[in-house]
């Protein structure tokens, strides 16, 4: 990877760890527990926890993705990001660009995704 690529990457995770720490204070509104108490129909209190639910769901994938992007960091900070952590080939530059927070080639990620 060169300086160039590196640093592209370096701004790419640190604009998503943003994007991604703002969605999660914007859903946590959203995440709170329904007032069962509320005198609404049953019907608006059934949507309120169907939102509720998918606003705790997409919370708990932001936050893991947040992980993610601080283990990214944390590779590149110690020189060993864009090195796949299951078989120590380089990940493409594609890949990392579409998704700068993988630790995994694609062929291994595969792989995981064919065993689940």
């Amino acid at each position: 990877m060169t300086p160039a690529e590196e640093e592209a990457l370096r701004a790419d995770l640190e604009k998503l760890r943003q994007e991604l720490t703002t969605h999660e204070a914007a859903t946590e509104q959203s995440a709170r527990p329904v007032d069962l108490d509320q005198p609404i129909g049953r019907i608006s209190r059934v949507d309120a926890l169907q939102q509720q639910q998918l606003a705790k769901t997409q919370r708990d994938a932001a936050r893991l993705r947040l992980q993610q992007v601080a283990a990214a960091l944390d590779r590149l900070e110690r020189g060993d990001y864009g090195e796949c952590i299951s078989c120590g080939e380089e990940i493409e530059f594609r890949r990392l660009k579409a998704r700068p927070e993988s630790p995994l080639c694609l062929p291994c990620q595969r792989r995981r995704e064919a065993r689940s």
